[in-house]
């Protein structure tokens, strides 16, 4: 399995802005976790160009995104996977990017 580097970035940052030390701990495990159990898939050019394809078909379709939800969409677009998602809005881009969905872990 693999993961977004967008998405181990977004994971970080919750660790960093855990409130204390024993939040920030707890968040930390779980972050080792997932770097360890996935493979980072970087942010190169086959993945700026789904970037624009999906962009491209948002706003066609009358819908907006986050930079960072439409770059973990292409990351999945790129690489051929499903993306993983629990998070609507990002399931609803992907639908209209055409790039398959997996809505259960």
């Amino acid at each position: 399995m693999a993961i977004s580097v967008v998405t181990l970035g977004e994971l970080r940052a919750g660790v960093r802005l855990a409130d204390d030390p024993t939040a920030r701990a707890a968040r930390q495990t779980p972050f080792n976790a997932v770097r360890a159990g996935f493979e980072p898939i970087p942010v190169d050019e086959a993945v700026a160009e789904h970037y624009g394809d999906i962009l491209a078909a948002a706003r066609s379709a009358g819908r907006s995104g986050k930079a960072t939800d439409l770059l973990i969409i292409a990351s999945a677009a790129a690489t051929c996977r499903a993306l993983v998602t629990l998070d609507k809005r990002r399931a609803a881009l992907a639908q209209v990017a055409g790039v398959p969905l997996q809505t259960s872990v």
